[in-house]
């Protein structure tokens, strides 16, 4: 085997952030003031104020000795320091780290908090969602830390400045040489670890003071960044670091601005300051929107060039609409095939275009195949229960396909959150031995929600307090919000390239079908939405039998029995494959389980006809091995899609070939065409 994908950080469950405040992209705004007079009137008792004991920097009683003050929670307790365990932090450094933070009591959060308030001030922060107040406490952090270790602060400070030196002195005798015609001297590096795109222009390489800043900025950045990743403190809390380091390292990248930007400048003058008018103005545009425009959102609409598959709408409630699509082969598989695609995001990342849609290949192998298209919730959704996701979703959805095909069975397919309901409805049918769903399909989706990638730095406590709270103000959550999570997930590729692209090169948006389907999102219910997020990020309740139920009953995954095949995703940055793979363990089925090459869509969207990426798989039961590197260990690398191999997977389990159905029936008739109207709600 060759090299396997990085192991993830494991989130203790419960444990608070100590980085992020209670908002979900921003600090506290108020209740300052009040902390501020009071040490005022302290300092009026005597000229030199002594630091405040403990008891002092809080208004909830004092804290164990094992915790130290870090940031407020919540925007309404920015005056109240919080608590938090130290889980993991050893070594005498980690104590005087947190000595340091103590000696410096409430004063140490008045820089994010007024960072933040300033940031929230500015115009920009609306399309550009990066938290300025997280990243300045995460800062602080790491000077603790360092002043708390000065012998390694000075260690590594020489070091950094010892290379920042040969860089400079390398580049300038290079370019020397080159301006008196002798050869360059070699001034080649160790290979990174990963290629960056942002520095692709010959510029970099060729002009002195371009190459010297680039080096600079990856010498500050990667010692930033090891700094960050060092094991002084719990894995939680050093994941929210290198998040927030990572995020300061990307914004302040040299490509960002005009006149550190070769490419950029050459266009300037090429096209005589046109660039930089049209950057103005698509800039001035999107402060207008209050968004980044990643893409031309007049190039595509579903139903004119995507999700094209020809089919009919054939049911509609409260929450969904399903499709069923018309058959493109004379004979079907008698075991239909339904889908239910996640609701944070519509059904249509499955149906793009005809090049690249699962749908139109499931159909081009002679399955009969349903969709579930779910309703993008409102206001007065906001009492619409997880529960109430269940019955008007699969349970409903089922009764009316095996009502049109005549099936006794049928073969779910669950996506992301959909597989999450997927496996809670299989439980639940299980307990009273409704037998309706046949051997099921996960596509990146979590049961265990110990390990959850990079979105642990969003779903903490304080968080998700923070999005109830907005959920509450509302009737739901806004599509926006989970929109900046996830583009902050992959800010570089989601954020500062559109900036590239739009601000400085002045281009327009481009035409990206895959970038229309990331910015077409939908909003979540807020009760059902609270209680997914309890009950999944933050208790972890689904792996504990009984401990979760829906309409009384109680979930138990080990009720599970049908066969299964789950997909993991090795770069997945929101469903860890290794937790994609725990479903082997989870359940009492017979799972075989395939990893698949590239991130969390665009592994699964892979038609074989790319002839791109590449998957794993192990003949054995994912169930016999105790860990995934077990698995991956024994498991065999492919060229090319897992398509092929999950068809015929599917294809020992749908039964035998009939005459085509055609689309409804007498019960169920046509109510529209496919993709619906769910779909295009905004």
């Amino acid at each position: 085997m060759k090299s396997s994908p990085q192991d993830p950080i494991r989130r203790p469950r419960g444990q608070r952030n100590p980085l992020l405040r209670g908002d979900f992209f921003g600090s506290g705004k108020t209740g300052r003031r009040e902390q501020v007079a009071a040490e005022g009137q302290e300092g009026a008792k005597s000229r030199v104020r002594p630091r405040p004991p403990l008891s002092k920097t809080r208004q909830h009683g004092a804290a164990p000795e094992n915790a130290f003050t870090v940031a407020p929670e919540s925007a309404q307790d920015v005056s109240t320091a919080r608590s938090v365990p130290n889980n993991g932090g050893s070594g005498a450094a980690e104590t005087q780290t947190k000595k340091l933070i103590l000696q410096r009591g409430p004063r140490a959060e008045l820089l994010p908090a007024a960072i933040d308030q300033l940031w929230q001030a500015n115009p920009l922060q609306k399309p550009l969602p990066i938290d300025w107040g997280a990243i300045t406490q995460a800062l602080s952090t790491l000077s603790a830390r360092s002043m708390a270790n000065p012998l390694q602060t000075t260690t590594v400070a020489t070091n950094l400045c010892l290379k920042l030196w040969r860089e400079s002195a390398e580049t300038w005798i290079g370019a020397a040489s080159g301006w008196w015609g002798l050869a360059p001297q070699s001034q080649e590096k160790g290979p990174r670890t990963e290629s960056d795109r942002r520095f692709d222009a010959p510029e970099w390489e060729q002009h002195p003071f371009f190459r010297l800043l680039k080096q600079s900025y990856r010498a500050i950045s990667d010692q930033l960044l090891e700094e960050a990743g060092r094991d002084t403190l719990d894995p939680a809390e050093r994941l929210r670091l290198m998040f927030h380091v990572r995020q300061l390292v990307d914004a302040t990248s040299p490509t960002l601005f005009l006149p550190t930007n070769p490419a950029a400048l050459r266009r300037a003058f090429e096209t005589g300051g046109g660039s930089v008018a049209d950057g103005v103005r698509h800039l001035i545009a999107d402060l207008r929107e209050g968004r980044l425009s990643m893409t031309d959102t007049e190039a595509f609409a579903p139903g004119k060039n995507l999700a094209l598959t020809e089919g009919k709408v054939i049911y509609r409630n409260r929450l969904i609409e399903l499709i069923q699509y018309a058959p493109l082969t004379n004979q079907t598989y008698a075991v239909p095939l339904l889908f239910i695609p996640p609701w944070i995001n519509k059904f249509y990342i499955l149906d793009l275009q005809p090049k690249n849609s699962l749908v139109r290949f499931l159909l081009e192998q002679g399955f009969s195949v349903f969709m579930i298209s779910w309703k993008n919730p409102d206001a007065s959704m906001e009492d619409i229960t997880f529960d109430d996701y269940m019955t008007d979703g699969p349970l409903a959805a089922s009764n009316v396909v095996r009502e049109i095909t005549g099936a006794e069975h049928l073969n779910p397919i669950g996506y992301c959150i959909g597989g999450t309901l997927l496996a809670m409805t299989l439980a639940y049918l299980a307990a009273s031995r409704d037998d309706r769903f046949g051997p099921a399909t996960f596509m990146v989706s979590l049961q265990d929600f110990s390990e959850v990638g990079d979105t642990a730095v969003f779903m903490d406590e304080p968080q998700i307090e923070f999005m109830e709270r907005r959920m509450l103000e509302r009737g739901y959550l806004d599509s926006s919000d989970m929109a900046k999570m996830f583009n902050l997930l992959r800010s570089n590729d989601l954020i500062w390239n559109t900036v590239i692209n739009n601000y400085l090169m002045g281009n327009k948006p481009p035409a990206f079908d895959l970038l229309y389907w990331n910015n077409d999102g939908t909003r979540m219910a807020q009760r059902a939405h609270s209680f997914y997020l309890h009950n999944t990020y933050l208790e972890n309740n689904l792996i504990e039998p009984g401990k979760l139920s829906l309409l009384g009953q109680p979930i138990d995954l080990r009720r599970i029995r049908q066969d299964v095949y789950a997909i993991g995703a090795e770069k997945d940055h929101i469903v860890p494959w290794r937790s994609a793979w725990r479903i082997a363990q989870l359940t009492s089925a017979k799972t075989r389980f395939v990893l698949a090459a590239s991130g969390h869509i665009a592994g699964m969207i892979n038609p074989p006809s790319k002839g791109k990426g590449g998957h794993w798989t192990n003949q054995t039961d994912g169930a016999a091995f105790e860990t995934p590197e077990a698995w991956l260990a024994g498991a065999q690398k492919h060229d090319g899609s897992w398509w092929a191999d999950w068809a015929k997977w599917l294809e020992a389990r749908s039964g035998r070939k009939t005459t085509a159905m055609t689309v409804g029936s007498a019960a169920h008739p046509p109510i529209g065409d496919a993709p619906g109207t769910y779909v295009l709600e905004k």
